[in-house]
């Protein structure tokens, strides 16, 4: 089984429902047979990578709120984020450009470390309060999940894996994704928004019990004996949006 995520590291919900998306993988009997693909998108991606306004003060300002109301938001989502074991510090928050972190992401998939560096990427957003619009700060993250940090520091000096990331954005949008998190389960089944977690095994079941009833890949027009080959025998509402 194959699972998409769109997500955007500035996103409060994406973290939240990876969480409950793990949660469900945890009680999920073929979890050892499923295959996470973390896709890139962005929220904001004409936001600073300095870091000078606050998360209240870019909430405030892209819904048109006061900006106590966009602090009592916050406030609400950091109890979500603590029922599923997150801590969420909105008030040190940056709010950055993401686009480099989704370029490290590519580049940490590459070397088998795509599950650890969106974790940390995460983590160093919404908890460590760290730029992640700051490549200096992006190298050394890479150095915590086993990557060698000249080696990265080296790629984000370029413009690769740029091309990947638009590529991802891209796809959402032909997909009509304009809020994440998003999950695609399959290339058939979509769940929009940090979902409760009945909702992520409720999906996980119906695709394995499709799984279990027929192959993958079903050859017609085959008849016994002709044809044959060697081996014959044997993503407000739990997302965040644009």
């Amino acid at each position: 089984m194959r699972i998409d995520i769109w997500s955007d590291y500035a996103c409060p919900f994406c973290y939240i429902g990876k969480r409950r998306l793990e949660h469900a993988l945890s009680q999920f009997a073929g979890r050892d047979k499923v295959e996470v693909i973390y896709r890139s998108f962005q929220l904001d991606p004409h936001a600073k990578s300095d870091g000078d306004v606050t998360i209240h003060e870019m909430l405030a300002k892209k819904y048109g709120m006061t900006l106590d109301k966009a602090k009592a938001m916050n406030a609400q989502l950091t109890e979500q984020a603590q029922g599923v074991g997150l801590d969420f510090r909105f008030d040190t928050m940056v709010h950055t450009n993401t686009f480099d972190g989704h370029r490290l992401s590519h580049y940490a998939a590459k070397h088998g470390k795509a599950a650890e560096m969106t974790e940390r990427l995460l983590r160093a957003y919404f908890t460590d309060s760290l730029n992640l619009g700051d490549r200096g700060v992006l190298v050394k993250l890479a150095g915590e999940v086993g990557l060698d940090e000249a080696d990265a520091a080296a790629m984000l000096a370029s413009d690769a894996y740029s091309a990947e990331v638009h590529a991802d954005i891209e796809e959402g949008a032909r997909l009509n994704i304009t809020g994440v998190p998003f999950f695609v389960f399959n290339n058939k089944y979509a769940v929009s928004g940090a979902q409760p977690g009945p909702v992520f095994s409720e999906v996980l079941d119906t695709v394995w019990a499709e799984e279990q009833e027929a192959p993958a890949l079903q050859v017609v027009g085959q008849h016994k004996g002709q044809g044959q080959t060697a081996g014959d025998d044997g993503c407000v509402d739990g997302s965040c949006s644009l």
